[in-house]
């Protein structure tokens, strides 16, 4: 086993070690024997019963420890979860915790909302326990460190060929098929499947069979922003509108957002703010095409100058064309998708994650407005739209 990814078997004591230095020394922290098994041998869904005793009065709880060397929200849905309800009805008093080098945020939220204890190596702990009195919660990363990562042939949602893919999935409501989803985004099918698996394991989405039947798109729009920074990925050149940024909307508008031979769409705050209102001023970002020359065009088009700093406009080249795909008319200009915008603003400096949960909002009230109902209907031009 490789040293970046522990096993259970050593997950165990340095969890253990982990839950005895949180108690502290007027606690003690034991493995028992297990004396009468609440499954079938072969049938456990445990590593271990621990015992946490009281130094103080001897009054005891116990644990049935789940070592594992990685876990994800479809283990917790499945398995793990089956065994924490069948442990609860067998003993009220007893819990079900899990040990594992890192548990994300999600698969922590799954594990409190059924009742399912947790520690990991990096500090995130949840332990409630009622007699003796025990309440415990720790945060640790939020990030699996790199000493704690999986090795694993699954993508992560890192790149922009799952920007392509996560953008249909939000775009177009299932069912479909990764074959379907492989033509109209112009990925491999194995990539496609590989990263469908992934998102599976997280919950994101959910399937029958081959078929994708459910997407969460709300948190997989978030958990793909949280995997982005705007201000890296888009190589962003800050500019002064001498006359103010009006003027450069009212010269978009009147070239239906085409500028210097080239697709310029408007994103971030400005494409937020008239659907989702937070607050007033910011930047004006645009995408330009990811070609070095077509910055420096739109620039002299739009009479734009370049500043080092105080820039009220800035041109961030598109790192895939796909960030230019499906794009809307709101208000009077062309923006970005709402997906994208989502991403954009997530993913974005200051204020910016603010706006992309309002227009998380605004997307969730109007969705059979904006979404698609076949994946077939999408295409690099465009979409259903809502204005």
């Amino acid at each position: 086993m490789d040293e970046l990814t522990p096993s259970p078997a050593s997950v165990l004591p340095q969890g253990l070690d982990a839950l005895q230095n949180l108690l502290g020394e007027e606690w003690e922290v034991t493995i028992q024997p297990e004396q009468t098994p609440l499954l079938h041998e072969g049938d456990k869904g445990w590593d271990a019963v621990v015992r946490i005793t009281s130094r103080h009065d001897s009054i005891f709880t116990e644990l049935l420890v789940d070592a594992r060397d990685h876990i994800t929200p479809k283990d917790v849905a499945a398995r793990i979860g089956s065994t924490a309800l069948l442990v609860r009805r067998v003993n009220h008093y007893t819990r079900l915790m899990v040990f594992a080098p890192w548990i994300s945020p999600k698969t922590q939220e799954e594990l409190r909302r059924r009742q399912i204890a947790y520690l990991d190596l990096t500090g995130n702990v949840s332990l409630r326990v009622s007699r003796p009195a025990i309440v415990i919660h720790t945060q640790g990363a939020d990030r699996a460190p790199a000493r704690h990562r999986p090795t694993s042939a699954k993508p992560m949602l890192t790149g922009p060929r799952a920007g392509r893919l996560v953008r249909l999935l939000v775009d177009a409501m299932p069912p479909y098929r990764a074959t379907e989803l492989a033509k109209y985004s112009g990925l491999s099918l194995p990539y496609v499947s590989r990263l469908l698996d992934a998102l599976e394991d997280q919950l994101l989405i959910r399937r029958d069979g081959k078929v994708v039947t459910t997407v969460d798109w709300q948190e997989l729009l978030r958990t793909r922003a949280s995997h982005l920074d705007l201000m890296r990925q888009t190589n962003p050149q800050g500019l002064l509108a001498p006359n103010g940024v009006q003027p450069v909307l009212d010269r978009l508008v009147k070239r239906g957002g085409f500028i210097a031979g080239g697709e310029v769409l408007v994103t971030g705050s400005y494409a937020a703010r008239p659907i989702a209102p937070v607050a007033v001023g910011g930047q004006l970002m645009l995408y330009v095409m990811p070609d070095p020359e077509h910055p420096r065009a739109v620039a002299k088009e739009l009479g734009l100058v370049p500043v080092p700093e105080a820039a009220d406009v800035l041109l961030l080249q598109a790192p895939d064309l796909s960030v230019l795909q499906r794009p809307r008319r709101f208000d009077r200009y062309w923006q970005v998708g709402l997906s994208q915008l989502v991403l954009d603003c997530l993913s974005g400096p200051g204020r910016m994650p603010a706006e992309g949960e309002k227009v998380i909002e605004f997307m969730a009230a109007e969705e059979r407005h904006w979404r698609a109902d076949d994946v077939a209907r999408l295409s690099t031009d465009g979409g259903p739209g809502l204005f």
